[in-house]
């Protein structure tokens, strides 16, 4: 039977910070645009700031849907599922917010994530949890975890920052979306110190 919390509270906090993979789903407010859904991982992109406030790193790799949704109307569902162990899903809907790399709130927030940043942090997503819930999970399927992928990070890694803002320049769909909203801005802001 599925429960409301008020707060990302202990068990609930170890249980998300235990996944080694997370869903976020955004949409735009234009009833005919396109509803993203992405997978995120690698192992310290997000972190709980506190007992009603998430943020997760956006790297670079993909399109900017999520990015171009929040800063549209701020809507934003991140879940986690329990592939081992007791059945569980926990849902957090929330306000969302991308902090870009010349924000001044980005030298703190990217603290957070110190032993993952690198080149292709291209925002922070904050999330204010407005509705903390969970459910059975009993129809999610056991898997078993093997190790995280390192292709994202050696690839970036090898990239100046220069060389990364050049990438974000030539893809498609980051400056905007699928759906012709502003997404990340572009040129890519430089990091503040």
């Amino acid at each position: 039977m599925g429960k409301i919390y008020e707060r990302i509270d202990g068990r609930l906090r170890t249980f998300i910070e235990a996944q080694p993979v997370f869903f976020t789903a955004t949409a735009p407010l234009a009833g005919d645009g396109h509803i993203n859904l992405s997978p995120k991982g690698r192992a310290g992109t997000l972190v709980v700031i506190d007992e009603q406030t998430l943020a997760y790193l956006d790297f670079g790799g993909s399109g900017a849907e999520t990015i171009a949704h929040v800063r549209e109307n701020g809507r934003i569902t991140l879940m986690w599922c329990a592939f081992d162990g007791p059945p569980n899903i926990v849902r957090v809907h929330g306000e969302g917010e991308a902090v870009f790399r010349d924000d001044p709130r980005w030298p703190a927030l990217i603290g957070l994530f110190e032993a993952v940043d690198g080149p292709s942090a291209r925002a922070v997503i904050l999330v204010h949890a407005n509705r903390i819930s969970d459910s059975c999970g009993y129809a999610v399927p056991f898997m078993g975890y093997r190790e995280e992928r390192t292709l994202h990070a050696e690839y970036f890694a090898r990239k100046t920052d220069e060389e990364f803002a050049a990438y974000c320049e030539k893809k498609e769909h980051i400056g905007t979306s699928l759906d012709g909203l502003p997404a990340l801005p572009l040129p890519l802001p430089p990091r503040t110190a």
